[in-house]
């Protein structure tokens, strides 16, 4: 049985740095097949998470930290939730000039781009970038 009251230990690591490790009341994750809601007590679970926003509340009625994810994967269990992520950013930290300068660039690197692989590569990073525009634009 799900306990409401409960906190559970949520980490988020990235490639670069550990950016949370400490109690949350409620985190939601943008797993591939549908948004995630984690509280102590949920029922194991390994997922696959695709590039959106995790909103973490480490407090019953707290408000909402949102951070931009680029992919990645989740273990939880009933007292923990780990999320390794390709990529994360607070959204409070994405540079909208920034972001738009990375797509022009990316543009042009499209354009030059000669194989296959390389495409693929810019083409991916372009749809991060993308929607890291989109989470600015909605915070």
């Amino acid at each position: 049985m799900m306990t409401q009251n409960k906190l559970f230990h949520f980490e988020l690591v990235s490639p670069e740095r550990k950016l949370i490790s400490e109690e949350a009341y409620m985190v939601t994750l943008p797993g591939t097949e549908g948004d995630v809601g984690v509280l102590a007590g949920h029922m194991a679970l390994v997922t696959t998470v695709r590039v959106g926003i995790v909103d973490v509340v480490r407090a019953q009625g707290g408000a909402k930290e949102r951070i931009f994810v680029a992919g990645g994967f989740a273990d939880i269990s009933q007292k923990n939730c780990t999320l390794l992520a390709e990529e994360a950013i607070p959204v409070v930290a994405l540079d909208m000039q920034k972001l738009v300068k990375e797509k022009e660039t990316l543009n042009d690197d499209l354009s030059f781009a000669d194989n296959g692989e390389e495409k693929m590569r810019i083409t991916k990073r372009m749809s991060v970038v993308n929607a890291m525009i989109e989470a600015v634009q909605a915070a």
